[in-house]
Order: C-alpha cells, then structure tokens, then sequence
C-alpha cells in the first residue's frame, strides 16, 4: 500500500488533542492527507497537535468547541466546508466519561455524556454525508468502545452511548451507501492513554506498561497506534467494500470468556 495513499485528502477528527485522536491525525498527516481538521475543546492541546500535523507535511485547521453544544458541532462542519468543499473522512473521537454507579446517574451526567458522545457524532455525521454526497463520497468513522456490547460497572452512560454508535455507523452504512458514503466503527480495548491513567492509579498504569495487561491475550494495552492504524485501513480505498461493521482493537480481550483459577 501506498505510502501516500491519502495525497490531497481532507480529514476531520474530534478529540483530537490527546492520544488515539492525536495520533490518528498525525497518520493521516504522514500518509499524505493535504489537510487535517483538529477538533478539541482544549486550545493547548489543539496546538500541540497541529504542530505536529504541521511536521508531518499536512495543513492544521484547529476548530477550538465544547462539542456538548449542538450549534458548536453543527459550526465545525460549515466551517471546514466552507474552507474546502470536499470532506473525505470523518472520525469522531471525542467522548466524555461519567464514572458513577447506575442508581447515582444524575440527569444532568447522564446528558453530557450522551450528548459529547453520540449527539455529537450525529450532528457531525449527517453534516459531513450532506458534503460528501456533493463530491462523490467519503468515509465516516466512530470510536466505540468494547464497552458496546460488554459493560463494565460504573460507566452506563458512556457504554450506551457507545453501542449506539455502532446501530449509528450500520444506519449510515445503509442509508448513504447510494451516494458513495461508508460508515465503520472502531472499538478499542483498554489503551495506553492519557484518559485510561485518569481512570486508575500512576503504579497501576506503569505496572501494565512493564509488566504487561494480563486481561488481554496479548498482554498489553492497546497503543496508540494500534488504534490510528485501524482508522487509516477503514478509511482507505482497500476498505472500499466494507462498510456497517464494528473493528474491535482488543488484544482478544472480547474473544476470551474467563480463565478458571488454577488452584
């Protein structure tokens, strides 16, 4: 495959500031895409991005929105247009997390996360198909989680919100296909993240880093690039035939049902 298989292209990814987001957009940059739309709602992490897009060959456009807000992620859209006329992948990457016991779900935790989390991707989604079914198509992307169809306890909010995401990319896969437009998920297992050392400890964090992730067949997180790779193969033409599924990015995680205990 060619090393600059993405010339000329335009790319727009959210959460793009920190970890599978930032290194996804890097990707693309070093696969050739001409520009590359960085949404983030922190500005600092925003830079930090685009510099390194920059390096990397590719325009940085930095789109600084609380993506919680309809209207911030419906300007996103008209704005990248309104730069460039032709959007040819879309990833939606951002999400917010809620870590709170299902019988504690306040109303208002339970909308910021759907709202960061699947109302976003919507909006974002049918404003990109309306400009891809004006220039021949595109691809339009997810980050889901194995939290969509296996739950962990403490995260309801955010684990609905991503199975929607899935019956999202399959409706769009279905719905846009006459116009050339594809719609994938990707769902990763625990990574090597900024957001995943927020969730535990930095001796825990260090100690799968070292030591290894035990609960993965393959004993580690999930790396950034482990992630950015699974986008670019969705996005690229060799995927051209595949469209309405779910890549999960686990280590076999998923695929394993329990280890019984040797003693």
């Amino acid at each position: 495959m060619g090393s600059r298989r993405f010339e000329g292209r335009s790319i727009l990814i959210t959460g793009a500031g920190s970890g599978f987001g930032q290194r996804t957009a890097v990707r693309f940059a070093e696969l050739g895409a001409a520009r590359i739309h960085l949404v983030d709602r922190v500005p600092e992490r925003l830079e930090q991005t685009a510099g390194l897009v920059i390096a990397a060959g590719a325009e940085a456009h930095l789109h600084c929105v609380d993506l919680g807000e309809a209207d911030g992620c419906a300007r996103v859209i008209a704005d990248a247009v309104a730069l460039h006329p032709r959007l040819d992948v879309v990833i939606s990457n951002a999400a917010a997390f809620a870590d709170e016991p299902f019988l504690d779900i306040t109303h208002a935790s339970w909308r910021r996360v759907l709202d960061v989390g699947l109302d976003a991707a919507f909006i974002l989604a049918q404003g990109a198909a309306r400009a891809m079914c004006e220039t021949g198509g595109g691809s339009i992307l997810f980050t889901a989680s194995i939290g969509a169809r296996f739950h962990g306890r403490g995260f309801t909010s955010y684990d609905v919100a991503k199975a929607a995401l899935l019956a999202l990319a399959r409706a769009i896969a279905v719905e846009c296909a006459p116009y050339n437009i594809r719609a994938n998920c990707v769902s990763p297992g625990p990574g090597d993240t900024a957001q995943s050392a927020a969730l535990v400890d930095a001796d825990t964090m260090q100690r799968w880093r070292t030591e290894g992730f035990a609960a993965a067949p393959l004993n580690r997180l999930a790396s950034v690039d482990d992630i950015a790779e699974a986008f670019v193969y969705l996005a690229s033409d060799e995927a051209r035939y595949v469209t309405g599924i779910d890549l999960v990015v686990d280590g076999g995680l998923t695929a394993q049902a329990y280890t019984p205990p040797k003693d």
